[in-house]
């Protein structure tokens, strides 16, 4: 195996974990409210339920679980962090940075702090942030990664083109140093601005700010074109992935597991034919859980971990694409073993 940057030390993902909400919604409560049947939702996108986060939850308070079973996992304390990152567009607040209060909650007093927002794919623009960050600077240390929203927050669960998909929760890694060669192998992006407008959340920014104007559902609450979203994901995130598999010098027959973006169950059936590989090589949790987000990604991953599906050794492959749209891919050689 070649290593590459032999230079620069190795970083890998040394635990994980995730958190959700308590409740979750059907897809026949939810058609309550719909022009849809719950079979056509499960025929179009593979999703049977979604967790809704209830009015008491936060994202702060889904970050810091998370995080607490990925910092148990990694066998650290949260005083050694020197970097905690919080990949999300649905925090708490406009700012301060959602990452500042999970360090006040983990007591990280030792932690840089910003938070990353790239949609759907902001874990794995995360992840690259943060090892490339402890790649430059060992003194880092560590540094904890997180994915999480509170979509239903600004949803309408009327919205056929939002409610079927969207949920909400959190998922978290920790990254740590590795041997030569072990850990994050590569990674590679791409943009495609050309359907900027088709999939957005228009309420809050600059131009559609909330003081002085009563609350606007064409505004305040997310849109989403499923069609553009499709055709942007199955032209553009295939050859993300063999760019990273190129510059880690790696074949894309050769990974042994891939980890998506729950966007859609159908989407991902379709993603995994198309790059010749077979299911059995993924894993899925999207028809249980819905897409959270810049979290899905991130949960999958520490349910994987959890339940046996990667192994020490294995070449595992991330990806994800987000509004905009962007799209993200890393390759990583797994260090993480099955926990005890």
């Amino acid at each position: 195996m070649t290593v590459l940057n032999p230079h620069l030390p190795a970083v890998s993902i040394i635990g994980v974990g995730h958190h959700l909400p308590a409740q979750f919604e059907d897809n026949e409560t939810l058609c309550r409210h719909l022009d849809v049947t719950p079979e056509w939702i499960i025929e179009k996108t593979g999703i049977e339920r979604r967790y809704i986060a209830a009015v008491d939850d936060t994202a702060w308070g889904f970050s810091v679980a998370a995080a607490r079973q990925a910092l148990a996992m990694a066998g650290i304390a949260a005083d050694q962090l020197g970097l905690i990152v919080c990949c999300t567009f649905s925090g708490d607040y406009q700012f301060p940075p959602l990452s500042v209060k999970v360090a006040q909650q983990l007591v990280a007093s030792n932690a840089q702090t910003f938070d990353l927002q790239a949609n759907c794919s902001g874990f794995v623009a995360g992840l690259t942030s943060a090892s490339d960050r402890m790649r430059v600077d060992t003194s880092v240390g560590y540094a904890l990664v997180i994915g999480v929203e509170m979509c239903s927050r600004y949803i309408d669960r009327k919205d056929a083109n939002t409610a079927i998909y969207l949920s909400d929760g959190a998922g978290a890694a920790v990254l740590g140093p590795a041997k030569p060669g072990e850990g994050v192998q590569s990674s590679a992006f791409h943009t495609d601005p050309s359907n900027y407008e088709a999939v957005r959340l228009r309420g809050g920014g600059a131009s559609f700010a909330n003081n002085g104007r009563p609350f606007d559902a064409t505004v305040d609450l997310m849109e989403m074109n499923g069609i553009a979203t499709w055709k942007q994901a199955i032209t553009h995130l295939p050859p993300t992935i063999r760019r990273a598999c190129a510059k880690a010098e790696v074949e894309v027959k050769t990974l042994d597991f891939m980890i998506f973006h729950q966007a859609n169950l159908r989407l991902i059936e379709y993603l995994v034919r198309k790059m010749g590989l077979g299911l059995d090589k993924t894993y899925t949790n999207v028809a249980q859980i819905g897409n959270s987000g810049s979290a899905s990604l991130a949960i999958a991953l520490s349910e994987a971990v959890r339940g046996g599906h990667i192994k020490n050794g294995d070449l595992v492959a991330l990806a994800g694409v987000g509004a905009g749209f962007n799209f993200a891919a890393s390759v990583w050689r797994w260090t993480l073993g099955v926990p005890q």
